[in-house]
């Protein structure tokens, strides 16, 4: 299992879950209640893919329930099939907010070393996006890792690396093209162990994928030439072997990228808290405060204007999923409350706060 990023520090984890006869597995997709996991043979040692039931660990819950990535203790024994009876602790998670107006988060992808952020040269890159997706693999815990494909297709791919690494402080950005094989094992090499591809449809991640594993894994479908905006050629997130080492997990194209909170937006925006750092007063808002150094910067042109309007628009999406989950946590303890406050009356006793 160390080809799918097994160690001994997961194997002395998974000490106790061995002594009650339970086998350690990778999940490498997830459908439905159920899974694919690989895990090695108990008898043979050799490595095989075997479907499980995901019903055991409550898949109701988006981040806690198993997702591709996933280290799952399992029982080949369990009827009446194969099951996932518990998950270990993850290293990293990339959690993304759900589509539409609620406030729930939905894990992507575990334990991932390398979130690879793919973007299209075929088309005039959305800053804004790659900032956005930055945030995501920044609070994941995971390391970003930027890659411009389709190299093949324009002349000025230097140009367009240098404004994406203008809005990528401490990124590494490369330029790619699956089709010519420019840049590629400069990609493997920078993105050992778990690696996980992010990014919207039609950039290429389907092609991308094949060149990094040697096959054609995925089908590919072309990006319209209107607008190179592409169709959804991945339908759900699969794990795959690499054939230098390493395993790396493809996703659907990524039409909303909503954030869940935490430090992701100042990591990703590390150049704007370094001007916060020279502000006169440690509470500036940067707005009116004399001695402000991120005004001072957007007036001189070093900041952008179109940067810092990004900065602001993600620390508020922060600022209304924290806001939702006080609320959400203080509905919990008022629910709590009130069936301890009923069962206590129903009992004809006292009711304590």
């Amino acid at each position: 299992m160390a080809g799918y990023g097994w160690t001994p520090e997961l194997d002395e984890l998974f000490a106790p879950l061995a002594e009650a006869g339970l086998l350690p597995a990778r999940i490498v997709r997830v459908d439905r209640g159920q899974c694919d996991a690989v895990l090695a043979d108990p008898e043979t040692g050799a490595l095989r893919t075997v479907r499980f039931d995901t019903r055991r660990v409550g898949d109701a819950d988006m981040i806690n329930c198993p997702c591709t990535g996933d280290w799952a203790a399992v029982d080949l024994h369990a009827q009446p099939m194969a099951a996932v009876t518990a998950l270990l602790p993850r290293s990293t998670a990339i959690i993304r907010k759900v589509a539409g107006k609620r406030s729930d988060g939905q894990v992507l992808a575990a334990n991932v070393d390398t979130v690879l952020i793919a973007a299209s040269l075929a088309a005039d890159p959305d800053l804004g996006r790659i900032e956005r997706f930055l945030a995501l693999a920044w609070e994941s815990g995971a390391e970003p890792l930027v890659v411009l494909t389709k190299a093949d297709l324009v002349d000025d791919a230097d140009f367009i690396r240098a404004d994406v690494e203008a809005v990528a402080p401490g990124v590494t950005v490369l330029v790619v093209s699956a089709e010519t094989g420019e840049g590629i094992d400069v990609l493997r090499a920078c993105a050992p162990g778990t690696t996980v591809l992010i990014g919207q449809s039609g950039v290429g991640k389907s092609t991308l994928t094949n060149a990094l594993v040697g096959a054609e894994v995925m089908t590919v479908q072309q990006a319209r030439e209107v607008d190179q905006k592409g169709r959804h050629t991945t339908t759900t997130r699969e794990l795959m072997a690499l054939p230098g080492g390493g395993v790396l997990i493809d996703t659907p194209g990524l039409r909303e990228v909503g954030l869940y909170g935490g430090e992701g937006v100042d990591l990703a925006f590390a150049d704007i808290a370094e001007l916060a750092e020279e502000c006169r007063f440690h509470d500036c808002n940067h707005h009116t405060e004399p001695g402000c150094a991120v005004r001072t910067a957007l007036a001189d042109g070093t900041l952008p204007q179109r940067r810092m309007d990004s900065y602001l628009k993600l620390q508020r999406e922060n600022e209304w999923i924290a806001s939702r989950s006080d609320a959400r946590v203080a509905k919990a303890r008022l629910n709590k409350w009130k069936a301890i406050t009923k069962s206590m009356r129903a009992a004809g006793g006292p009711v304590k706060r």
